[in-house]
């Protein structure tokens, strides 16, 4: 999800395997074209410190949800000072509303297809009619 108009840049359907999610992350960013500044906000299941490392690695700057109950920080205390970083927790909800859509009003709360591909395809479809839906309401602002 791009943060500044909250449209939806790419979508991948995974099966809920514990891995898949941050697996479909690095697809999506190596899906990504040009090589300027991005960040990785993300939930607590992306909070390893081998992913976090990792985005390092490929300079991206990670504002990943804390998960430090009963465990150390994985990130560092210079991502979690930055000013940035407590915006993008609070902006990080709104993918949850697409979410929330998909199910309501896109048909994604029980899919009408069988197996990855197909109900893959229908996410995706319903990811672009999002996109269609927040159009008239950004260009309404401007």
């Amino acid at each position: 999800m791009e943060n500044r108009n909250g449209l939806l840049v790419d979508a991948e359907l995974t099966y809920p395997t514990g891995i898949a999610e941050r697996e479909a992350a690095w697809a999506m960013l190596e899906r990504m074209e040009g090589r300027h500044r991005i960040t990785l906000e993300a939930d607590k299941n992306y909070y390893t410190a081998a992913f976090v490392a990792a985005l390092r690695e490929i300079y991206v700057r990670s504002h990943v949800a804390q998960n430090n109950t009963n465990r150390r920080s994985a990130i560092d205390g210079r991502a979690i000072r930055h000013p940035d970083y407590g915006l993008s927790q609070k902006i990080r909800k709104r993918i949850e509303e697409v979410f929330g859509w998909a199910k309501t009003c896109g048909t994604m709360r029980k899919t009408r297809h069988r197996g990855q591909q197909r109900v893959g395809w229908s996410f995706t479809l319903t990811s672009a009619a999002y996109n269609l839906v927040r159009l008239p309401k950004l260009l309404a602002a401007t």
